[in-house]
């Protein structure tokens, strides 16, 4: 998922360069919306990882 949070970024930044501000912003909004969704599974990953006790 990471992996597509960075292509999605590199997407918005190479449109925000050549002038497609549409584009941009919605790959970029994209982006940031599965950068925030990884952030959360992560934390419920390592909290499930500690409740099991490792």
């Amino acid at each position: 998922m990471l992996r597509w949070t960075l292509i999605f970024l590199v997407v918005a930044i190479v449109a925000g360069v050549f002038g497609f501000g549409g584009i941009a912003a919605a790959a970029g909004g994209i982006a940031r919306i599965l950068f925030f969704l990884f952030l959360v599974l992560l934390v419920v990953a390592l909290i499930m990882g500690f409740v099991r006790g490792w």
